[in-house]
């Protein structure tokens, strides 16, 4: 009998994991970043108290009241309103002027977690005047994520460094003319919920529902492995009207992708690229 190490054993024990929540809830793992997975999982199992990865895994798969609180685990759900101001500075002062050529206006925020970034854009969208024509689609795969992000509450004690954050991009007004706080908590206008869609959308197994202007998709792709990199990416390419633009994270780029020739660069410091016109009829195989 072959003797594994610890470390052998556990990477068996994170492809049978990833696995099991793949077949047992369709929701996909299996090419995420393999260290950033790890983690989490490691995480998770602390949370549960559980010995092993195994027997976390039964623990989710005997009972699906444990998925959503493994989700949490498994996905990014906090960041900031504004974060990287000079991103939404180069939205509002670079972007929109080309946004508001078109006659209606969609906008897919892919990985939308607990609405700090659709907030930020509802905001600015509305400030440039296009929020009566722009429909936001707010996706990401943790239906609590969405739930949060749709009620639009946030701590209290999160909104000074918001502020800082809008007053830094540009904002042409005070961020609290935008929310009600009260018990600790803020509560943002839900007039600026009132052309968004939250919905599951698994960038790893689902595919295009719809074109858009403008993708949003921050600090997502860090946490993909490069194939699973190229089919976002693919997908965002196959939802971008010619022309239209894609942002990413700072630490993100379409650089080395097999795509990277269905973009160019647009505002290159803050990853903001636009979509080339269609080239050959045979780039429309994307997200495969």
């Amino acid at each position: 009998m072959v003797k594994l190490a610890p470390e052998a054993v556990e990477d068996i024990e994170v492809d049978l994991l990833v696995e099991a929540i793949w077949r047992r809830y369709q929701y996909d793992f299996r090419d995420y970043s393999r260290g950033s997975l790890q983690r989490r999982l490691v995480r998770a199992q602390g949370h549960f108290g559980c010995t092993s990865l195994s027997e976390l895994q039964h623990l989710v798969l005997r009972d699906p009241a444990n998925l959503n609180v493994m989700l949490s685990f498994l996905t990014i759900q906090v960041s900031d309103m504004f974060r990287d101001p000079d991103y939404f500075r180069a939205i509002r002062e670079n972007v929109v002027p080309h946004l508001r050529t078109w006659p209606s206006i969609k906008v897919w925020i892919a990985g939308c977690a607990n609405g700090e970034e659709f907030y930020s854009l509802a905001i600015l969208f509305s400030e440039e005047g296009l929020a009566d024509r722009t429909l936001f689609y707010c996706t990401d795969i943790n239906s609590a994520a969405l739930q949060k992000a749709e009620a639009g509450i946030f701590e209290i004690d999160r909104l000074p460094g918001f502020s800082r954050n809008y007053r830094a991009s540009g904002g042409r007004a005070s961020l609290s003319d935008y929310y009600t706080a009260a018990f600790g908590a803020a509560r943002f206008d839900p007039a600026l919920r009132k052309r968004a869609v939250f919905a599951d959308h698994n960038l790893a197994s689902d595919a295009v529902f719809s074109e858009v202007q403008l993708v949003s998709s921050r600090n997502v792709l860090i946490y993909f492995d490069r194939p699973l990199q190229d089919r976002a990416l693919g997908l965002f390419a196959q939802s971008l009207t010619p022309g239209g633009f894609l942002g990413l994270g700072s630490k993100e780029t379409v650089h080395f992708s097999r795509h990277a020739s269905l973009f160019s660069d647009f505002a290159s410091s803050e990853k903001i690229y636009r979509r080339n016109a269609m080239a050959a009829a045979g780039e429309m195989t994307l997200a495969e």
